[in-house]
């Protein structure tokens, strides 16, 4: 594994929990037909930050790829989350938040070092 990859594998498996928490929550609260949204986003946004964090410890081909796909989940369940009011999508936004950013930076960086190589080859 990349020691470049250990703050953005960490973001990912916090995210994946707080998403899993988050879900759980959600379908205690008293509208439950209102939350379903923000289930499903959260029980996707968690496996797609799994598979991230797992590529990513393999140090896969496809990690940065899979890094990008995590962002944009992150971003649309950190969306969802916002649109109620209850600590647990709070927290479950800031940690989508901050795996995005750890995604993004990550496959950026990844990018660049690509392109680095190829130069040199």
């Amino acid at each position: 594994m990349s020691p470049d990859y250990a703050d953005c594998i960490e973001a990912c498996n916090a995210c994946a929990d707080a998403c899993e928490q988050c879900a759980k929550a959600c379908l205690g609260e008293r509208d439950v037909a209102a939350m379903v949204e923000c289930v499903r986003l959260d029980l996707d946004c968690g496996a797609l930050c799994r598979l991230a964090a797992l590529l990513m410890t393999r140090d896969s081909r496809f990690a940065k790829e899979q890094c990008r796909v995590c962002a944009v989940a992150c971003d649309a369940c950190a969306a969802e989350c916002l649109r109620h009011d209850y600590d647990h999508c709070r927290a479950c936004a800031r940690a989508c938040r901050r795996c995005a950013e750890a995604c993004r930076r990550m496959a950026s960086e990844a990018q660049r070092i690509e392109s680095i190589a190829r130069a040199h080859v």
